[in-house]
This record gives C-alpha cells, sequence and structure tokens, in this order.
C-alpha cells in the first residue's frame, strides 16, 4: 500500500490526476477560461430549460388535453436537453482526452 501511494500521499495527487488539464485550452489566460466556463454554464441552463418544457408539455399533453402527439415530442425534448446536458458537461474531458490523444 505503501508503494502504491508513493512519498506524496495527499488527496491532491489523486484530485489533481482526475481533474482536467483543459488540453489545448491549457495556454488560454483566466478570462478566456472563465468566459468558456460561463457559456457552458448558459448552454447547459438552457439544455435543463428544454428538459423541462419538454416534462411539462407531456404531462400536459398526456393528461390534461389527451394530446398523444404533444406528449411525443415532450419526450423528444426530455431527451434532447438531457444528451445536450450530459455533452456540454463532458466536453472538458472529451477535448482533454482527444488532445492527449493527439500529442
Amino acid at each position: 500500500m505503501f508503494l502504491a501511494a508513493g512519498n506524496k500521499g495527499d488527496i491532491n495527487t489523486i484530485i489533481g490526476g482526475i481533474a482536467p488539464k483543459w488540453g489545448p485550452f491549457g495556454e488560454l489566460g483566466r478570462e478566456a477560461r472563465v468566459m468558456i466556463e460561463v457559456i457552458m454554464a448558459a448552454a447547459i441552463l438552457l439544455c435543463l430549460a428544454i428538459a423541462i418544457w419538454g416534462a411539462a408539455k407531456q404531462r400536459i399533453g398526456a393528461t390534461a388535453l389527451r394530446d398523444t402527439f404533444s406528449a411525443e415530442q415532450g419526450k423528444g425534448l426530455i431527451v434532447a436537453g438531457l444528451t445536450g446536458v450530459f455533452i456540454i458537461g463532458s466536453l472538458g474531458t472529451l477535448f482533454t482526452i482527444v488532445y492527449g490523444m493527439a500529442v
């Protein structure tokens, strides 16, 4: 166990190995990183809003209006919104992996 931990057995070593290194964006300044993070956060909020809209559309269409087309559209919006959240949320990791494989 001691050999696996090495001389520096602190939590920063473990967390530093998991956190993305920003890959190709590692040379960007602090302001550019913050701007990218803000854009990604806004896109995640938009995708969550789409998923909530879809849930409402599915619920209203399935119960109140008995409209199966609206309910199916709601299902599609939920899937699209949650897929967008997953993709945007994992972009940093994907960039790091692709950049690491290219280098």
